[in-house]
């Protein structure tokens, strides 16, 4: 278990320079700890992302993010410049 955490961890900080620099974050490929990196995004919200790309398949268009439960126009406006479909 403590192997687990120190490969999740460099996984993490290895991410960070990338998030950093502006890279956009794919809503259609990213797990649970990457897309909660974006702004009003939690674990739960991120989980929800997550479920909704399992039930429903990749989402066609950023705006097609607030069908998700939880997630607003609010969240998509603040966020819009930061996630990507590709």
């Amino acid at each position: 278990m403590k192997a687990l955490r120190v490969i999740m961890l460099a996984c993490a900080l290895a991410l960070m320079p990338v998030l950093a620099f502006g890279a956009k974050i794919n809503i259609n490929t990213a797990g649970v700890d990457i897309l909660q990196q974006l702004d009003g995004i939690g674990p739960s919200k991120a989980q929800a992302i997550v479920d909704y790309r399992k039930r429903n398949g990749s989402f066609e268009s950023l705006a097609d993010l607030v069908k998700v439960r939880g997630i607003g126009e609010q969240t998509l406006t603040e966020n819009q410049d930061r996630i990507t479909l590709e």
